[in-house]
């Protein structure tokens, strides 16, 4: 038999708490922590929206670069606008310490 090779692990798992976030993931969990805030669901949100609950799930946990017309849609849902969004998203990311990762 050959020999067995384990898989890597998801970035995700692999990479330091202190790296910078990408804007996207920053964004998705600046909308979470709103919906969470407010009592919402995935469901509720993304109908309002005019998104898939996947969709709205995946652009949450950072796995989706959704437009800013989604971005305004899911925000408006949330009785946010925009340039709140983008206040609080810059916010984050200004608190973040550590040394700032470059994507390849």
């Amino acid at each position: 038999m050959g020999e067995l090779i384990p898989f890597p692990a998801p970035d995700h798992e692999t990479e330091s708490p202190a790296r910078e976030p990408l804007w996207r993931e920053a964004v998705g969990r600046e909308l979470r922590d709103e919906r969470h805030d407010a009592g919402r669901t995935l469901a509720d949100v993304a109908e309002e929206a005019g998104v898939s609950t996947q969709y709205l799930s995946e652009i949450e946990r950072g796995r989706k670069e959704p437009s800013s017309e989604v971005l305004q849609a899911v925000a408006g849902a949330l009785d946010l606008r925009l340039v709140d969004l983008t206040i609080r998203v810059a916010r984050r990311l200004s608190q973040v310490r550590g040394p700032v990762c470059l994507a390849a």
